[in-house]
């Protein structure tokens, strides 16, 4: 157990504060050539601390919010944006995409597959999917649950055409958001800020050019603990410092563990450190309470989501090499 408790994450959060602040504002100037950041909002601490960093990189005038719900977000989490947006003292803009994805069928394609599952699917049902398999040393496979109106859950098991078109068409809303991040990016000759911590960035949790789009990406090298304790030390709102981490994707409330990491996330924080500082499966399980096979599943399912979202990071191919132009 010993080395594998909560201060393996320890940091010294105003010297890292400053040095991530240094370098967007010489990766903003310098490398990039613009004049501030573009950050969306979504009233989680990932995003917030984001936010916060920016600003204390440029300035609460050269960084600007948007807040980009949809049809399916909870309500809460743009009334958190909101919250964080005057705490920061940043320009902030509210756009309603919902228009956007019903008009390229985002809605539409997702619930003909969700009714080929469950005929009886309707408008006014909410659903969302979730993972199993994994933790168990098996292969990852989705279920979709749906809860009627009345209060009834329906849980099914997704084939693979199903699920691939539910995650296509819930990834509009991705896409969407970035489409409007860069807009605003283009019309401001700003830079466009991502989001992910270290676990979605290492494990592949985002969508390609759509949330994994970006200009420069602060907090990448942070665990998810370690952006709750920057969170706290920047002093950020509570609604968003000690915001639970949601997909906020689809109509069912869904923890990010049930739609993709094996673990809730502070324990798979603490495999994915255990596992890149060569702890054993042995340590791990004890550490984390579960059996040496339960943890030595949940190192291979690092490891192959690992290999399989490797192409989320790859620029694109080309089929023969392109010489750059002669420095100038």
């Amino acid at each position: 157990m010993d080395g594998l408790t909560a201060d393996v994450f320890a940091l010294d959060y105003a010297a890292e504060a400053e040095r991530i602040a240094e370098r967007l504002r010489q990766a903003t100037a310098r490398e990039l050539h613009k004049r501030g950041l573009v950050v969306a909002i979504s009233g989680g601490v990932d995003s917030s601390v984001c936010a916060a960093l920016a600003v204390r990189a440029l300035g609460a005038q050269r960084v600007f919010a948007l807040i980009l719900p949809e049809r399916d977000s909870a309500d809460e989490s743009a009334r958190h944006a909101r919250i964080l947006a005057g705490h920061l003292g940043v320009r902030v803009e509210t756009v309603d995409i919902a228009p956007t994805l019903a008009a390229i069928g985002c809605y539409a394609a997702r619930d003909e597959a969700v009714r080929r599952v469950l005929p009886d699917y309707a408008d006014d049902w909410r659903m969302k999917i979730v993972i199993a398999g994994g933790r168990e040393g098996g292969i990852n496979h989705f279920n979709l649950v749906a809860r009627s109106p009345h209060g009834v859950t329906h849980e099914r098991a997704l084939g693979l055409a199903d699920y691939l078109q539910i995650v296509a068409a819930t990834s509009f809303k991705q896409r969407v958001r970035k489409t409007l991040e860069y807009y605003h990016a283009d019309r401001l000759n700003y830079a466009v800020v991502g989001t992910p911590n270290r676990l979605e960035y290492d494990q592949g949790f985002f969508v390609k050019n759509g949330d994994g789009s970006a200009d420069v990406k602060p907090i990448a090298h942070l665990y998810k603990t370690q952006v709750y304790g920057m969170a706290r030390h920047l002093g950020l709102p509570a609604c968003v410092a000690q915001a639970a981490p949601t997909t906020d994707t689809y109509s069912l409330a869904q923890g990010q563990d049930e739609f993709y990491f094996a673990l809730p996330w502070a324990q798979m924080d603490r495999a994915l450190w255990a596992l890149e500082h060569g702890r054993t499966a042995a340590e791990l399980g004890h550490a984390l309470d579960i059996s040496e096979a339960a943890a030595e599943a949940v190192y291979a399912d690092i490891r192959n989501k690992r290999r399989s979202t490797r192409y989320l990071h790859l620029p694109p191919l080309l089929l023969q090499d392109v010489p750059a132009g002669a420095p100038a």
